[in-house]
């Protein structure tokens, strides 16, 4: 696997190296080692899935509170998605700023989210389909969220959000939510 650094720390795009012959292509998307001799989280507690019908649908912005504070790692197994993630940290730097990356089946790339960070998704294509991987369960109470068109961030969302929940839809601003808990994440 090959771990592409963003423009913010902590954000990893992860490559599959496939290995190709004529029945098709083999690659690793899990290697603990090498995932800890990168400095990155290895303790998966739980894995889900997503499924959207159609193009433009909108997932997120998405984060859990301490001490369920969570990282994901994001691959896009059908279809096509914009992913993003967006440092929600108080205390950080790079405190507002996104990183976003396609995911497809093609090109196999996973996205590594650390904890403290919002994290959305836009899907490109109809039926398209995302598996992650998380590092903490999940917890209903300690479940935020910031609304995904909030201009603090200023995220260029490649297309036209066409659906989305209630619950995404409504969740506050940035100067609203309460992301204080996630200094020093």
């Amino acid at each position: 696997m090959r771990f592409l650094s963003t423009e913010i720390a902590g954000v990893v795009v992860i490559e599959p190296e496939r290995f190709s012959d004529e029945r098709g292509w083999f690659a690793r998307t899990w290697a603990t080692e090498e995932l800890a001799e990168h400095g990155l989280e290895t303790r998966v507690v739980q894995c889900s899935a997503s499924f959207s019908p159609r193009r433009g649908t909108l997932r997120g912005l998405h984060f859990q509170l301490p001490p369920f504070a969570e990282v994901k790692i994001v691959r896009c197994t059908r279809g096509a998605i914009f992913d993003v993630a967006v440092d929600l940290r108080p205390d950080s730097a790079t405190f507002r700023r996104w990183v976003g990356v396609e995911l497809t089946p093609t090109n196999g790339r996973a996205l590594y989210i650390p904890r403290g960070f919002g994290h959305g998704l836009l899907t490109l294509l109809d039926e398209t389909e995302v598996s992650y991987q998380i590092s903490a369960p999940y917890s209903p109470a300690h479940g935020r969220g910031v609304r995904f068109d909030d201009s603090a961030f200023g995220i260029a969302w490649p297309g036209e959000v066409a659906r989305i929940s209630p619950r995404d839809r409504d969740y506050p601003d940035l100067d609203a939510a309460a992301v204080e808990p996630l200094r020093g994440l």
